[in-house]
């Protein structure tokens, strides 16, 4: 049986465009493995577990100005930058993006979250030094806040 040459280009056609149709893919590059600090162990939630979560606590902010910028990377791998508008969660799958709600203001921001911490007893999440300023706590330190999950990945 002779096969005739167009059939073999369209099957190699086929076979070319089947191969570079994308696949489903399962939240690239999220971090969400098990750690330990300080002889604690922290099992961040699942992707699941964290998909519209909200949480109240108290958040703080890193400082002070520029301390943390440039001297280092987040646990995400990224660089530290305290003029960005990032927050570092201890059991958040990174990154995510989540809603920060100041509960002694009412004002919101749109924060990534893309480090651990704060490792402080009764603190939930560590901000930028911008973001506090948007948030309007930063000259007290500290502020209780509402977070809720907007998004887990990039």
């Amino acid at each position: 049986m002779k096969v005739a040459p167009i059939s073999i280009l369209l099957l190699l056609l086929c076979l070319l465009l089947t191969s570079c149709a994308s696949k489903p893919r399962r939240h690239p590059g999220i971090k969400n493995a098990p750690y330990s600090i300080a002889g604690i162990r922290y099992v961040p939630y699942s992707v699941a577990e964290a998909q519209n979560l909200e949480e109240v606590g108290v958040a703080s902010w890193y400082g002070p100005d520029g301390w943390f910028s440039g001297s280092g990377t987040t646990a995400n791998g990224e660089q530290i930058n305290a003029r960005s508008i990032s927050a570092a969660h201890k059991l958040l799958p990174l990154p995510c993006l989540i809603e920060v709600t100041n509960l002694r203001n009412g004002r919101r921001a749109k924060v990534r979250v893309n480090d651990r911490g704060p490792f402080i007893d009764n603190r939930m999440l560590d901000v930028s030094s911008r973001a506090s300023e948007i948030l309007g706590f930063k000259p007290d330190g500290l502020t209780d806040v509402r977070i809720r999950v907007l998004r887990v990945g990039d």
